[in-house]
């Protein structure tokens, strides 16, 4: 088995299946890890500035995450909560007492000015991560969902209705405003990265935000380092979150070839599951290329063979500008 220590890797990520196999990239790289993490989803609760996307990453890195639902912190408590209840507050969107640390302290550093990126990276070494987390941007976007009942927050589309409302598309809200920060222009900019690869994430309100910031696709085209993708999608359906349901929305079949379309242009190869492997020949046809192997990661240990397959396979390919 190759040591991999040495490998660079810039990982796109948002939400729980992001955040899993960022961290089985972690077990592998260490510090050549860098992951660019959605922001889009980030909003103002109760006057604090929460940022689900980049929490749960960085939770799950740091080995604190709660094992039963990828989000928030293991071993939690609930007593703000419950007062919050008491007094009439929203209880909607679950704060517990260890996470409420995150918000509060997020809230008071960016009021007094300090970027996303500076207090992401404080935390993260306090956590003992070594692992480079970014937010995408420092400038905010907001992801809202289209539905009857018009424009609605994703925050409020995915946990407080439980995404039971039909959507009709997506709007990111300040997206042409925003600019990738000066160090995820560093990171994909380095002539050494190895590889860049997107987690299987949802393309719409997780990779989507991201590469679609104003310049953040130039620095994808610009890197030498092969992209790959792996999907979210496995026989035809998520396994966390609203993706699948999205695409049916939106008017595509949830399948690993449809997400595969919507990268087209962006990616040299992409990563699908066994169960869709009946795919891989249409996908290539896209001019794709294509790793059949296990995705579903159910533990820790399916975290790092799915990391070590897509970096072997990204290694597999050739670099840009070479034939």
């Amino acid at each position: 088995m190759s040591d991999l220590r040495d490998t660079k890797v810039v990982a796109l990520a948002g939400g729980v299946g992001g955040a899993k196999l960022a961290d089985g990239l972690a077990d592998l790289l260490s510090g050549n890890l860098t992951v660019i993490v959605n922001t889009a989803d980030d909003f103002e609760h109760i006057g604090l500035s929460i940022s689900p996307d980049i929490d749960t990453v960085t939770y799950t890195l740091a080995g604190i995450a709660n094992p039963e639902t990828g989000w928030g912190v293991a071993n939690e408590t609930w007593n703000f909560l419950a007062q919050l209840e008491r007094l009439g507050g929203p209880v909607w969107f679950r704060l517990g007492d260890k996470d409420l640390a995150t918000h509060i302290l997020r809230s008071e550093e960016l009021r007094l000015g300090r970027s996303l990126t500076r207090v992401t990276q404080d935390f993260t070494r306090a956590l003992g991560i070594a692992a480079h987390i970014l937010p995408m941007s420092n400038q905010p976007v907001r992801s809202f969902v289209k539905t009857e009942e018009g424009l609605m927050p994703f925050q409020e589309y995915f946990v407080g209705r439980h995404c039971n409302v039909a959507i009709s598309g997506v709007v990111l809200e300040g997206l042409q405003i925003a600019r990738p920060t000066p160090e995820v222009s560093l990171a994909l900019g380095d002539p050494s990265l190895g590889a860049v690869i997107f987690c299987p994430s949802n393309p719409y309100v997780s990779i989507g935000p991201i590469v679609d910031i104003p310049g953040m696709k130039d620095l994808l085209r610009a890197s030498s380092a092969p992209v790959v993708a792996v999907s979210p999608i496995i026989a035809g359906a998520t396994v966390k979150g609203p993706a699948a349901k999205m695409m049916t929305e939106l008017g595509q079949t949830p399948a690993a070839a449809a997400v595969a379309a919507i990268y087209r242009g962006m990616i040299d190869g992409f990563v699908i599951d066994e169960a869709d492997g009946d795919q891989a020949e249409e996908i290539r046809n896209m001019g794709i290329a294509v790793c059949v192997a296990p995705t579903l990661m159910r533990d820790r240990n399916d975290r790092s063979k799915l990391a070590r397959r897509c970096i072997e396979f990204a290694e597999s390919l050739p670099r840009k500008g070479q034939s």
